[in-house]
């Protein structure tokens, strides 16, 4: 990952995308948000969504494993052309999540993040802190989730 001082405001990072089959939508209510819009297409089809449809979380937690995959791809790049690579994370939170359609059985998610702001911390000198929108879009066009994320990364000082 790149160092703070090499972060800009509007880098964007296009992660990737994901399909919503049913099982895994109802796989993942049954553990986490075991709603029956999320559950059972009958009780989906006679609730305000029309249709099963996925877990706001399940969409985040896609998200964050497609979060996670492309750091580490990212880290495996840069270091086997001998680059540095900076610590980033943890991340201290949330604001501002909003989920603004359902994902449906079907849907693909293209997720997106950039970064929208970034200070020094006050409090740890080695590290900066980096604030990233995250859109979830669906194959027409529309957002269907989005959350600002802020997220401690490293400075050169501290370890180039």
């Amino acid at each position: 990952m790149k160092f703070f001082e090499d972060t800009q405001v509007g880098d964007t990072f296009e992660l990737s995308r994901h399909t919503f089959a049913a099982e895994e939508i109802k796989a993942f209510a049954q553990r986490f948000d075991p709603q029956p819009f999320h559950l059972d297409e009958e009780a989906a089809a006679q609730s305000h969504f029309g249709a099963l449809c996925a877990s706001g979380w399940h969409t985040a937690s896609i998200w964050m494993r497609m979060l996670v995959e492309a750091k580490r791809r990212a880290s495996e790049e840069m270091t086997a052309r001998g680059e540095p690579v900076a610590m980033m994370g943890p991340a201290l939170g949330f604001r501002d999540l909003k989920w603004m359609k359902p994902v449906y059985v079907g849907d693909t998610i293209a997720y997106r993040s950039e970064v929208v702001d970034k200070r020094t911390s006050n409090s740890r000198p080695t590290l900066g802190l980096v604030m990233i929108e995250t859109t979830g879009v669906n194959q027409n066009g529309e957002k269907v989730i989005s959350f600002v994320s802020t997220t401690f990364v490293q400075r050169k000082a501290a370890g180039a």
